[in-house]
């Protein structure tokens, strides 16, 4: 067992560590999300992420070393660029303290371990995932390739049981809802086509790539309820859309993304859940 193991959970922690933990984990997160930001908007115009340093959308200003502290910044200049005037979207702060606290909230799910440590990068990949889908509709290939690498190191220092169960569970995990997603995809693609003719699918393969990577990374049993999570998101999302823009068509991947950072901190406890009232069901 870790010498932290439930570390942040233990009644001899006094609370000074918990405000400073919090205070270095959400000002780190943050920092962590301002670069994110760099990557949501460079990674789909194909620019570099550190040749060129930041600046104003508008004037093109360079923007001061006072004014790059994440999310502080933003309110001080009260959300403004501080050469031309032009206002500066709130997505920014918005992306840096969602980052920020998912990372707090790892933490105080799965206590300081190598699993949170993963999990934090993952979660950081994943708001890269949703906000660059939400603008372009599409994911990009690399952040999903990292997705999938991640796998590793959580079946090397997360694991437990024999190698063949540690591959076997992920290799599943990567198939049990990527497989269908394709399946469905190229169906509806085809219904579509003669509909509409459109060329697309009602699940895009972007989503199929996102599952593959997610299963890998989750397992067999999480990935199943990361899917119900992010479909019933998904649902809700797709609802409210219709009813604002009239439109049928919509990013599907910042609701997978939900699911999956549901799934990688309670996926097992919910599944493990759901199969002992089926087997309770079944016994009864």
């Amino acid at each position: 067992m870790s010498e932290f193991e439930n570390m942040l959970h233990s009644e001899f922690m006094e609370p000074q560590f918990h405000i400073m933990f919090i205070a270095i984990v959400f000002m780190f997160g943050a920092c962590i999300g301002s670069f994110l930001n760099v990557v949501i908007f460079r990674l789909p115009k194909q620019e570099s992420l550190i040749k060129r340093s930041s600046h104003c959308m508008t004037c093109g200003a360079k923007i001061r070393p006072c004014d790059l502290v994440p999310i502080f910044s933003w309110i001080f200049l009260r959300g403004k660029c501080h050469s031309c005037g032009e206002k500066i979207s709130g997505r920014y702060p918005l992306v840096e303290s969602l980052n920020a606290f998912l990372y707090l909230l790892t933490f105080y799910v799965l206590d300081i371990n190598a699993e949170s440590i993963i999990t934090c990068i993952l979660m950081s990949l994943l708001v890269v995932v949703a906000f660059m889908d939400w603008d372009t509709l599409e994911i990009d290939e690399r952040i999903l390739a990292l997705i999938l690498l991640l796998a590793v190191p959580m079946a090397v220092f997360v694991d437990t049981g024999s190698v063949w169960d540690r591959v076997s569970d992920r290799l599943f995990g990567a198939l049990i809802i990527s497989v269908p997603f394709f399946i469905i995809g190229e169906i509806s693609r085809i219904f579509i086509r003669k509909r509409t003719g459109e060329d697309y699918r009602a699940i895009e393969l972007g989503d199929t790539l996102l599952m593959i990577a997610a299963g890998a990374f989750l397992g067999m049993r999480a990935v199943i309820v990361s899917a119900f999570v992010g479909i019933l998101c998904a649902a809700v999302g797709g609802l409210i859309n219709k009813m604002i823009t009239k439109e049928s068509k919509f990013a599907f991947g910042p609701f997978l993304s939900i699911g999956i950072a549901f799934s990688a901190l309670w996926g097992d406890e919910v599944a493990n859940w759901y199969v002992g009232l089926l087997t309770q069901s079944v016994a009864q």
